[in-house]
């Protein structure tokens, strides 16, 4: 095993025991920010959900390459990223274990794959290519 494996790995054990904290702490009767939780999955478009917090390492690694495709798909495909951290009951919701996780949805709604822990651009690119998305 090498040392990007055990960092990876680290990091992803780290990013759990953090969520399992946050979660097992009481929520707020009424959160706030409610409102600002989109539509998931986008109706019409395939669509990949991020589900993480600004402030865990690996997500933090995956933010500039959520921002890039955003760009790059804008029209063609839906990305959404939710801070778990901030809004503890959709990690609930969606049966979040760790973070990042990323779910996948078909242009229908169905859920098609998730992933759990750092995913690259390439890899991202991959499922939405299987998925029918244009570049």
């Amino acid at each position: 095993m090498n040392f990007t494996y055990h960092r990876q790995l680290a990091l992803f054990v780290v990013s759990t025991a953090i969520l399992v904290l946050a979660l097992s702490t009481p929520t707020r009767a009424a959160d706030a920010n409610a409102a600002v939780i989109p539509t998931v999955p986008t109706p019409g478009l395939v669509t990949m959900l991020d589900l993480g917090a600004t402030q865990c390492v690996p997500c933090k690694m995956m933010a500039p390459i959520i921002e890039e495709l955003k760009v790059e798909y804008q029209g063609r495909a839906s990305i959404i990223f939710i801070d778990v951290w901030q809004h503890r009951e959709q990690a609930r919701r969606f049966g979040i274990k760790g973070i990042p996780t990323q779910i996948f949805y078909d242009q229908d709604g169905n859920e098609v794959g998730r992933h759990v822990g750092f995913m690259d651009k390439k890899s991202i690119v991959s499922v939405f290519q299987k998925l029918g998305v244009p570049k």
